[in-house]
């Protein structure tokens, strides 16, 4: 398998950082994991196959992971590079994503659910097994961010990997990434979080420890975190794994 990072940031603006996506390429087939606004025009510029995409994860409804997924679709509606698509394109997430594309779709007839391919939408419920792609098992749990908020445990051949999307503390995660191949991981603050619903570096650096992935990738991060050595204070929790801060178009083979 092999992860590219669209997008290590937020909602909030940045230089260097877009919203959340991540583009996972495995024998099976490649999967988005969330689609935010920015990642639509991030899979080109990283010269990745949008066109062909074969699923779509998408964590939970805030905008900064789903708010790419209408306009996608509004783009492959009508893109040269699909129209003689025949496979189907399946979006994975929370109970009430169907209501939720719907609402988008007829706030101004986009039709986007009428494709030249064969599209589907298929909610999920936490904690019972799933294929996200041929034979590549994946399992959701509930996480404490939104009511819907969903991490994701994918297992493709022998390889795990397991992407929190956003969260608060929970030791369960933890035990949903124990030795995982890779745990893409929230880190929204350096410390002194202002919601529960994030996690900072502290946090982070439990769940990691707790879990014993073999590498973690550190993402979601504020724009506070410019001023701070994210290596630096990684080390001074003596990590039990190799830790990567998320860089859009940084990529890790897994």
């Amino acid at each position: 398998m092999k992860l590219t990072i669209l997008g290590s940031g937020t909602s909030v603006p940045h230089p260097q950082r877009s919203s959340s996506g991540f583009w996972l390429e495995t024998e099976n087939g490649s999967l988005l994991l969330d689609c935010s606004a920015s990642a639509v025009h991030r899979m080109a510029q990283e010269n990745l196959d949008w066109a062909n995409l074969d699923a779509i994860w998408i964590s939970h409804f805030h905008l900064d992971h789903i708010g790419g997924l209408l306009p996608f679709l509004f783009g492959t509606k009508y893109a040269p590079e699909t129209q003689a698509r025949e496979k189907p394109l399946k979006i994975f997430g929370a109970k009430g994503l169907r209501n939720l594309i719907e609402k988008f779709d007829a706030a101004n007839e986009y039709n986007v659910l009428k494709q030249p391919f064969p599209l589907e939408i298929i909610e999920v419920e936490p904690l019972e097994k799933f294929a996200i792609l041929e034979n590549t098992e994946a399992v959701a749990m509930d996480t404490p961010h939104t009511p819907e908020s969903l991490a994701i445990h994918i297992k493709c051949a022998d390889k795990t990997i397991v992407y929190s999307a956003d969260t608060g503390f929970t030791k369960t995660l933890g035990t949903l990434a124990r030795n995982a191949d890779l745990l893409v991981l929230e880190c929204s603050f350096f410390e002194n979080k202002p919601v529960e619903t994030h996690l900072d570096l502290s946090e982070a650096m439990y769940l990691i420890r707790y879990a014993k992935p073999k590498r973690a990738v550190l993402t979601h991060l504020y724009p506070e975190w410019d001023a701070v050595d994210l290596a630096a204070e990684v080390t001074k929790f003596s990590p039990p794994c190799e830790i990567i801060e998320a860089r859009d178009g940084g990529t890790l083979e897994i």
